[in-house]
């Protein structure tokens, strides 16, 4: 099935659909360790003394919520690149938005100061690689993209609700979990990725396609859930950290690194979904 006009994909193309699921590997690893990266340059910033009589801007919500929304337009339209206009292009592109998507965002992460161009240049090459993703799974399992992006927008705004009612904090003790638990879930990744690479496994999704014994479950849905709750709960560190930056009277200047955590969880959160609806529809 074409997707937005471009060319149908057919069983010569599913090697390069299965490269495009080795990225998706990697960009998960990447964008777990850009989200803790993130967080910490966060709470680094918002610990610090509030600003001073000589820096008259203060952080808003409102400065993060259009902020971000700017960043998300920028990866949509990064993403339309190779699915609508360049679909022959797809995959360097993909692999182009992969590897600067990762360089960017690990010098956005640890830069002291924010720099809005290099934020908006890492939204850009990730919608490279989203888009080209994208693209190979909706030729392979139509109506799939919409449905990932009506479950990341339902997380988000699950997430959202819990947080505002007071249910689901940041607790130290939670922090401390969720820090075991993101580098338990990027070692994974990381030696999937590897199995994957150097055709230790045929699977397209290596382990992660592998059934559960004893059932038919693959053991990715299980992983897939688990990855699903963690970007949830890099969510709720992102709401804590704006909520904790605004309440300090942190400078304006840092709405910009808010929103750039925030699309950071927002592009893997997506993208895990993706994953695990790929494998769920693989295995009907």
């Amino acid at each position: 099935m074409a997707l937005g006009g471009n060319p149908v994909f057919n069983g010569k193309n599913f090697r390069s659909a299965a490269r495009g699921n080795n990225s998706a590997a990697y960009g998960s690893t990447m964008l777990a360790g850009q989200t803790a990266a993130s967080q910490q340059q966060l709470e680094q910033m918002y610990n610090q003394p509030s600003a001073g009589p000589a820096q008259m801007g203060r952080m808003t919500f409102d400065d993060v919520i259009v902020k971000t929304v700017l960043c998300i337009g920028v990866v949509l339209l990064g993403a339309s690149v190779p699915a609508f206009f360049l679909p022959g292009l797809a995959v360097p592109l993909m692999i182009l938005g992969m590897i600067g998507g990762l360089i960017l965002g690990l010098v956005n992460s640890f830069k002291r100061e924010p720099v809005p161009a290099l934020i908006l240049a890492y939204a850009a090459l990730e919608g490279l690689f989203v888009g080209g993703l994208t693209m190979f799974l909706e030729a392979m399992y139509p109506g799939i993209a919409l449905q990932a992006v009506l479950g990341t927008v339902t997380v988000f705004a699950v997430t959202l609700a819990l947080f505002k009612s007071g249910k689901v904090r940041a607790t130290p003790k939670a922090m401390k979990f969720f820090m075991i638990a993101m580098i338990s879930y990027a070692a994974f990744s990381l030696i999937n990725l590897g199995l994957m690479v150097f055709g230790v496994s045929d699977n397209a999704w290596g382990l992660r396609g592998a059934d559960i014994p004893g059932t038919n479950i693959p053991f990715g849905v299980v992983i897939g859930i688990f990855a699903i709750g963690l970007a949830a709960f890099s969510l709720i560190i992102d709401f804590t950290s704006i909520s904790e930056g605004v309440r300090n009277g942190a400078p304006q200047k840092y709405s910009w690194t808010a929103a750039f955590g925030l699309t950071v969880t927002l592009i893997w959160l997506y993208v895990e979904i993706l994953r695990l609806l790929a494998i769920l529809r693989g295995d009907e």
